[in-house]
């Protein structure tokens, strides 16, 4: 009986643990890329040279701080959802989840060797990562994951047929 409860609460536990995992996953290395992208621009550029040569220790508020500060917009999201405001919360829900990846992405490829710097840090992250990846690997087997997986690679497959359906319709010639 027991194991049986261990075994459901290991199931609703999980759901919401992989739904994330997954999210980093999928996100993580393309919303950093994206914001890579805006490396290019000499602003953007210049910060990422600060960020890049910081201590150790401003390396981590440098990753941590911005991530942290999401909180309060994710909290809000729940207050408006709470409140009825299904879209507005969603919205804001979804694009601070976005945000976030995408800045602790990156903020993360910036700050890592610092990071490994700290003793703690260099300790507590090859575990978490082998955590993760066991994780990954127990959703990656599962039939949501194949589902969505089959699902992924053919709205992909509609998605290349049809944008190159439209560029060789040739401009001037539109039905």
């Amino acid at each position: 009986m027991i194991a049986l409860l261990q075994r459901i609460l290991k199931g609703i536990l999980f759901a919401p643990l992989a739904l994330f995992l997954l999210f980093e996953e999928w996100g993580w290395e393309p919303l950093a890329a994206c914001f890579a992208a805006l490396g290019r621009l000499p602003v953007w550029r210049q910060i990422e040279r600060l960020i890049i040569r910081l201590p150790p220790w401003a390396a981590l508020l440098a990753f941590g701080i911005p991530v942290l500060l999401l909180i309060p917009v994710k909290l809000l999201a729940l207050f408006l959802l709470g409140k009825g405001h299904l879209g507005v919360g969603l919205g804001l829900v979804v694009s601070a989840k976005i945000a976030g990846t995408a800045l602790a992405a990156r903020l993360f490829q910036l700050t890592e060797p610092a990071l490994m710097q700290l003793g703690w840090f260099a300790r507590a992250y090859p575990p978490w990562k082998a955590w993760k990846d066991r994780m990954l690997r127990q959703v990656r087997v599962s039939w949501p994951w194949r589902l969505g997986r089959r699902m992924k690679h053919r709205t992909k497959a509609v998605l290349v047929r049809f944008c190159s359906a439209l560029r060789q319709e040739k401009p001037g010639k539109h039905k």
